[in-house]
């Protein structure tokens, strides 16, 4: 890989992300105090990325795959939601704004796998190449919660201009996206099935047992993953926690940090051993939320914070490298799509009708919550999906000794076992 493509792809990452974190983070804590609205919809609102996240496979198997260059499609996706976050940042009440929102996800979520797949295309070894491109997406996710705490947008009821942040960097991009590494359809010998042009020939992997294990621990973790991204930041606001989006950046300096010891640790553990430790750090991090407060325990939201890095690093971005590994060559996109529908599709859609619902359930008096309760519950949930994948999910070792330079990518292909 070229200085130059590195930088591409690496500013690519960072606005990706940049986009997400700048209007996402304090999404809930926007509806419920500048739109007034319940819980449950600030849950039918977070609803909104999984059904992007449904369309995206076909969205990107009918297109990316097949008939157009990924870097193409995903700058006219961020033209156009560029125009729909504006939008939406104009829209008085919650009636208004849905619409917007909904759009938006639908064509923001297929762009998660373009960038994915736009940067495997351009690697040799993505085992050891890709942690340190994706790493700038991370870092984007950090200077918009950082942004936003420096400009006392929280605490000052600003939260709209978040959504104009988001909608000048998704302008940026979409134009930025033209200058990117050509990534054309791979040409198919013979005619195509209409399964191949919806993007479906994906779900040939699910006939691999382990993979098929690890798709339905995505979907089940991915649950009490929503109650994270839905109501963290309204939560640390109720407790009193000061530039609590700035605060939140701290999860994504972790998530820098591990992001760039995958290699390692992918070679020394192996792809079974990543995934338990994500899903083992969701429980941990629920637990410090559930005991924290504001005042004696006030370390156990920041540890809950920190573990960010573990939580999405171990499982999330394990789990791209591992469904790139299976992939055909002629259905990486496909694939990337595939496990965007499984994680932020069909999970996350379960996870936002059920955390809405249990936030309006435990409210008290003067709309405050009872967190304690509301915590323990998705705490719960990642402990079960834990125990079910070290029974069922099984992964070849590599011994601890070996080094990265001593496994070869054909070798770690085989360690996670077509």
């Amino acid at each position: 890989m070229t200085p130059v493509i590195r930088f591409k792809l690496s500013l690519m990452m960072f606005l990706e992300f940049f986009i997400w974190g700048a209007w996402f983070v304090t999404l809930g804590t926007y509806l419920l105090k500048n739109l007034n609205t319940t819980g449950t919809q600030v849950g039918s609102v977070f609803l909104t990325q999984s059904i992007g996240a449904i369309v995206a496979p076909f969205i990107i198997g009918l297109i990316a795959d097949r008939f157009f260059s990924a870097q193409k499609i995903l700058g006219v996706l961020h033209l156009a939601g560029a125009a729909l976050l504006w939008l939406a940042s104009q829209a008085a009440d919650f009636s208004s704004f849905y619409p917007y929102v909904l759009s938006y996800m639908i064509l923001y979520m297929p762009t998660l796998a373009l960038v994915n797949s736009i940067s495997f295309r351009q690697m040799q070894n993505p085992q050891k190449e890709f942690a340190t491109i994706r790493v700038l997406g991370t870092l984007g996710w950090i200077i918009a919660g950082l942004t936003i705490g420096w400009l006392n947008w929280e605490q000052s009821g600003n939260l709209v201009l978040t959504f104009r942040m988001a909608a000048g960097a998704s302008a940026l991009l979409g134009v930025f996206s033209f200058t990117l590494p050509p990534t054309p359809p791979i040409k198919k010998v013979g005619k195509s099935t209409v399964g191949e042009l919806l993007g479906l020939e994906a779900i040939g992997l699910l006939r691999n047992r382990s993979y098929l294990i690890f798709f339905l621990a995505s979907v089940a973790i991915c649950v009490p993953l929503s109650f994270y991204y839905g109501f963290t930041n309204p939560f640390l606001n109720e407790m009193g926690m000061k530039s609590a989006a700035g605060v939140q950046s701290l999860g994504q300096v972790s998530e820098v940090l591990f992001m760039l010891l995958i290699p390692v640790f992918f070679v020394r553990l192996g792809v079974k051993k990543m995934l338990a430790i994500g899903m083992a750090a969701w429980v941990v991090r629920y637990l410090f939320f559930a005991y924290g407060n504001g005042d004696s325990a006030y370390w156990m939201l920041i540890a809950g914070i920190v573990m960010h890095g573990i939580c999405y690093d171990f499982f999330f971005v394990t789990g791209q490298i591992y469904t790139d590994n299976l992939a055909g060559e002629q259905s990486k996109s496909a694939a990337q799509g595939f496990i965007t529908l499984a994680t932020y599709g069909v999970g996350m859609l379960i996870g936002s009708l059920l955390s809405g619902q249990i936030v309006d359930a435990y409210q008290t008096t003067g709309g405050q919550h009872n967190w304690q309760t509301i915590w323990l519950i998705p705490a719960g949930i990642a402990a079960a999906v834990l125990a079910v994948f070290l029974l069922l999910f099984k992964d070849q070792s590599v011994p601890a000794t070996a080094s990265t330079d001593e496994i070869t990518l054909a070798e770690t292909k085989a360690r996670v076992e077509v």
